[in-house]
């Protein structure tokens, strides 16, 4: 994986301008998964952060609350597991009910390679639409997250709550504020969101 997020962001206008004229006429090689979903990710507007290990997440995430001043603002967040996860947890305002909150701190179920969208259900936004939750999102996640598609997803969503399924299943996709033609119908007529993906490698 370091590999390829050093591939990915490093390429030069050379690379990218050369053409091979023997396979022109070749089907062009499937990009791996996780290079597909960061490309697909970031050209949704989304920022990507990738962490190798629990030391720079912690410090991505100080980075972030840094940057945007917000040390003292209230935050949203359901998931206490991830907020111990965090070394600042003890600084964070957090509340379980104000969906006015400065940002939403949550998980994902899945990271859908094909459109670069977050797929996500009640597991981690309860019964609320993604329209009335904050503007700004921090979404923590690992590499064992991806998946092709959004039915991928959706099957992993089935073998993860075999016995009680989730509702409320939806996607995000839409991170940046100029809006875009929205064609998902598990995203229709969600508003943009201005989006951290915190991604670390499975520990």
């Amino acid at each position: 994986m370091k590999k390829f997020i050093k591939s990915f962001f490093n390429k030069s206008e050379k690379e990218n301008s050369e053409e091979n004229e023997d396979g022109k006429y070749m089907p062009e090689a499937k990009a791996p998964l996780e290079e597909r979903f960061t490309f697909n990710f970031t050209e949704n507007g989304g920022k990507f952060l990738y962490c190798e290990t629990k030391s720079e997440c912690d410090g991505f995430f100080s980075q972030i609350i840094e940057e945007n001043k917000w040390e003292d603002v209230e935050i949203l967040c359901y998931d206490d597991s991830l907020l111990e996860f965090f070394s600042e947890k003890d600084k964070l305002n957090v509340s379980k009910t104000n969906l006015n909150s400065r940002f939403f701190l949550t998980r994902c179920e899945f990271l859908v390679a094909k459109d670069g969208s977050l797929l996500i259900c009640a597991e981690q936004i309860k019964s609320h639409k993604v329209n009335d939750l904050p503007q700004n999102f921090i979404v923590f996640a690992k590499i064992s997250q991806f998946t092709e598609t959004l039915s991928g997803g959706l099957n992993g969503i089935k073998s993860k709550y075999p016995n009680n399924l989730p509702t409320n299943i939806t996607t995000i996709k839409n991170f940046n504020s100029q809006e875009k033609e929205n064609t998902n119908f598990l995203t229709y007529g969600s508003a943009a969101k201005n989006l951290y993906l915190l991604l670390l490698e499975d520990l």
